[in-house]
This record gives structure tokens, sequence and C-alpha cells, in this order.
């Protein structure tokens, strides 16, 4: 079966396509000169030149915070037109019968919680929660329309080597020594092997739906900060107490947006945020690695 991948020169292409060679005919479009398909779906409707049976829709923007009006916009551009782009081109050559959507937990708009399910309201706010619901209502009516099968699959936080994000951001301070562990770190954090991405394939385009992908350990901040200590052959990070960091996020607060805590940075690191993956388990029989076990930070 022929593959479309889009958004395969990031950090989730490079470690899922590989995995996905061994299974399909694949072929990338994204914005590298090494993509089979060079074009910049957030900006143009890309013109296709043979026929796909699957659709992996991984290309979009995260990792960062908007200072300004025309920042907010990239995340549209990206995550929502260029979704937009993508079924128009698709719409003038042959349909796919399975298009497989990335979004994310974040369309939740929770910041703490415990095994939170896909029935949860989708009241994220931020731009990038809110083009990504623009995104999964788009492809919701677009799929059923041309009857293509959709799934639409939510990662938590991804793990896998030379990670981005706030994962990548720890083991950026435990090496450098500026990371610091607070109140024992004892939050629980839902995380995903980037590797189980591509075992997920196969099962939704048998069965399609929406799904949270995680795995079931829901490590702590102390497992995690223990694993890439180890790896980098350096101590635990230095810990501080909960009421030391109390006063620093007050502080912080006054200070701003560029304060290293605040009251919220504090309460994202102190309580925990997980979901469940009890979905994906039961309708597709997906059995996720053990991020404790398998993760490698390189």
């Amino acid at each position: 079966m022929k593959l479309l991948f889009t958004g395969a020169s990031g950090f989730l292409g490079q470690n899922v396509k590989p995995l996905l060679d061994k299974i399909y005919e694949v072929k990338t479009m994204g914005l590298t000169e090494a993509d089979n398909f060079n074009t910049d779906l957030s900006k143009e409707i890309p013109q296709l030149t043979e026929n796909f049976d699957i659709v992996f829709h991984a290309a979009g923007k995260a990792h960062s915070i908007p200072k300004s009006a025309a920042e907010e916009k990239v995340f549209f551009d990206v995550n929502y037109q260029g979704t937009v782009n993508l079924c128009k081109a698709l719409e003038e050559s042959t349909l796919p019968t399975s298009f497989i959507f990335v979004s994310t937990v974040a369309v939740y708009g929770v910041e703490f919680g415990n095994n939170i399910s896909e029935e949860h309201p989708l009241n994220g706010e931020t731009p990038y929660a809110l083009s990504k619901i623009k995104a999964e209502q788009y492809l919701t009516e677009w799929c059923a329309k041309n009857n293509v099968k959709l799934s639409i699959i939510r990662p938590s936080l991804i793990a896998g080597p030379n990670a981005p994000g706030n994962l990548g951001a720890m083991v950026s301070g435990i090496k450098t020594g500026k990371y610091l562990s607070i109140g024992g770190g004892t939050a629980r954090k839902s995380v995903l092997m980037v590797n189980d991405i591509a075992t997920l394939i196969p099962l939704l385009v048998e069965k399609g739906g929406v799904y949270n992908v995680c795995d079931d350990s829901q490590p702590s901040f102390r497992e995690l900060e223990t694993i890439i200590s180890t790896q980098l052959n350096k101590k635990q990070p230095k810990k501080i107490p909960f009421f030391v960091a109390k006063a620093m996020a007050l502080v912080g607060d006054l200070l701003g947006s560029k304060a290293p805590i605040n009251s919220l940075k504090l309460k994202k690191i102190t309580e925990s945020l997980t979901f469940s993956n009890r979905k994906a388990k039961e309708q597709l029989g997906w059995k996720p690695l053990n991020v404790i076990q398998n993760y490698n930070i390189e």
C-alpha cells in the first residue's frame, strides 16, 4: 500500500518513517529538498502526481508560545489551513481510503487532572489547541463527505532520541546543571514513546476513530529525572523544598512572563496531568511501550 507522510523531516518523522518504510511504500511531503513533494502546505495547494491509499498527516506547528498576533496566525496557517490545502490536493487527485491526523491532548485545554478520556470537551484556548481543534472539525466533515476513513490521534508528551519541547528542556537542564527538582518530583505526566506511533498506523487504517495515545506507566518527574541523569552520567538534580519554590513563583508573578518560574508553571510541575489510553488499547488492540523501560535520550 502507498502512504503519503507529511512532516516526515521533524522529530516524529525521523523516528517513525524508517519503521513505516518496512510496511508501506512511503512518499513524503514537506519543506525540505529531501521530500518527494517539496511544498509549503500553509501557503499552497500541492499537485500530487500519484495516488495514495493512506495519508498520514503529521506536519504541524508546536513547541512555541506566540508573542504577537502574527505569531498566533502561523499556528492556524500551518495546522488548519495546511490541512485544508492538503485535502484540496487530494480532491484533485484520487482520494485515499484512510486519513490519519496527528492532533494533540492540548485540545482538551486542561493543565491538571488524571486519566482524561476522549469524552472530555475540547476546551483548548491556545492558538496551538484551537488550530488543531479546527483541523479536527474540518477533517471530520471532509472525510464523512468523501467516504474516507478518518483516524485522529491525540498524543501526550512524546519521548524519543533528541525529543523537543518540555522533555528536551528537561534533558538540557539536567545536562547543564540548571534543572531543579521541586517538591520531590511526585507529579505524574502521560508520555508516549515515539516508536509507538508507527505501530498504531496499521491498526488505525483498519478501524479509524479518535484516540488518546500514551503509555501505561504515567511516569513521575522523579522517574524521568532519574532516567535522564543516569544516561547522562550526571548526579540527580538538586532538590528544593516546595515552600522555597512557592516563594520564587510569587516573585515570578510580579516579574511577568519572562520569569523562569511563576505560580502557573509551579502548579504544572507539582500537579499531575495524565490521559487515558484505554480506548486505543481496547478498540485497536494496541500495546504501548513502557517509557520508563524504553526511553533513550539520544
